[in-house]
């Protein structure tokens, strides 16, 4: 009994660091979506960021794991690669929408009010999985508390962007909050998909590899609808190459924040390893602040209320995450995972091991193979190129064009 509870307290401290390890690399993948506040479309930032996004997940997880070892693991749970796709779609409509946001209210204030997600994750963590069942009071009050908290924390930035930046159009604050909060119901409800894997068994890196083929669709998809066809997205895409580099490396530190954050899903559960991961907004909070000078035009009420509602979000998701899951909460979990293993046919001793960390046996049936290294030398070439061709001078030049041409079309319209 002690060595079961000394392994689960491992286990909670490795969750708790892979959250706050996801919450820094999450925070420093947004930096580069600032790119929309000199003129580059919000859908071609999306799938610029997505594209990174896409060549990461597929090289990360077979580099570490091989791609022998993902086969079978999808093979086995062939159930959850629907729900690891329309994962991958959520995710795609919520990485627009926080484009949007960050052009309308800035990346300082839109952080916080996305990671209102926190609540959503925590709610169906809750409904579908068991968590937080006969957990005891205290652990009740500190979850609770600390939602509480979170929903204080995002009234006081909202009233911080009561007053829109100069220039902005009419309710232009008004649809950047819709627009982070929107963001924020859909990274909570895309949580489901992850709890749903990870109760089953699989491995974040199995999950990841096939997410990404809905993230990518999907916003190729939203590009071609609400951006003028596909024609006109590949003519912006070489446009923006000058800018390409910067998403692509924004996308490559997402997919490690979120492996990150889909580890700590996995030992500590949506409740608790999602608010922890929200301390991107810390990261977030900076990168606005002190790079991208976001409060500089902000009055020292405004300011101060910035940074009273993140402090605020951020104590409350600590509160959350620091709420241990007592054994009696933990055997609740157990019903849930034999749930899934009863309803799919999978082996609840197995499925257990996994649970735990354990995945030794399928791990060594699997070697290494030659044309893995080279995908590996592919996608470096790929960023060596980008990088090669990277110029923020050059990319504003062309964002600068491509306003006055939309303005054209606009008063030719009118």
């Amino acid at each position: 009994m002690a060595e079961k509870g000394r392994s689960t307290r491992s286990l909670h401290s490795l969750g708790v660091a892979c959250g706050l390890a996801a919450g820094a690399w999450l925070g420093t993948a947004e930096a580069p979506t600032k790119l929309v506040t000199v003129g580059f479309s919000p859908f071609i930032i999306s799938l610029g960021m997505v594209a990174g996004v896409f060549v990461a997940r597929w090289t990360v997880p077979m580099m570490l794991k091989g791609t022998g070892y993902i086969l079978e693991d999808l093979r086995e749970k062939k159930h959850l690669i629907i729900w690891a796709i329309l994962a991958g779609m959520l995710w795609a409509v919520a990485n627009t929408l926080t484009v949007f946001a960050i052009r309308n209210v800035g990346l300082s204030i839109a952080f916080p009010l996305w990671n209102v997600n926190s609540l959503v994750g925590l709610f169906w963590g809750w409904l579908l999985f068991n968590e937080l069942r006969d957990a005891g009071a205290k652990h009740w009050l500190k979850v609770l508390g600390g939602a509480a908290a979170i929903v204080v924390g995002a009234c006081v930035l909202a009233l911080a962007t009561s007053h829109a930046p100069a220039g902005a159009p009419a309710g232009a604050a008004t649809l950047g909050i819709l627009a982070a909060l929107g963001a924020g119901l859909m990274w909570g409800t895309m949580y489901i998909p992850y709890r749903k894997a990870y109760i089953s068994g699989m491995n974040p890196l199995s999950f990841v590899t096939v997410f990404t083929f809905g993230e990518l669709g999907t916003v190729f998809a939203l590009a071609a609808v609400f951006d003028g066809g596909m024609g006109h997205v590949m003519t912006e895409l070489d446009r923006a190459r000058p800018v390409l580099f910067w998403l692509f490396l924004g996308g490559f530190c997402w997919v490690l924040g979120d492996l990150f954050q889909q580890y700590a899903a996995k030992y500590i559960g949506i409740g608790r390893g999602i608010p922890l991961s929200n301390t991107n907004q810390l990261w977030g909070l900076a990168w606005g602040a002190l790079v991208f000078g976001e409060l500089a035009g902000q009055t020292g009420t405004g300011q101060a209320l910035v940074i009273a509602g993140s402090l605020i979000m951020i104590a409350g998701a600590v509160s959350i995450s620091f709420a241990e899951a007592p054994e009696s909460e933990q055997a609740s979990w157990g019903i849930a995972m034999r749930r899934e293993c009863t309803r799919y046919g999978l082996d609840p001793v197995r499925v257990a091991a996994a649970l735990m960390g354990d995945d030794r046996a399928m791990t060594e049936r699997h070697g290494r193979r030659w044309w893995e290294y080279l995908v590996g030398l592919v996608a470096v070439a790929m960023f060596v190129w980008l990088g090669m061709s990277a110029s923020m001078k050059r990319a504003a030049a062309v964002a600068a064009d491509e306003v006055l041409l939309r303005q054209k079309a606009e008063d030719r319209r009118q």
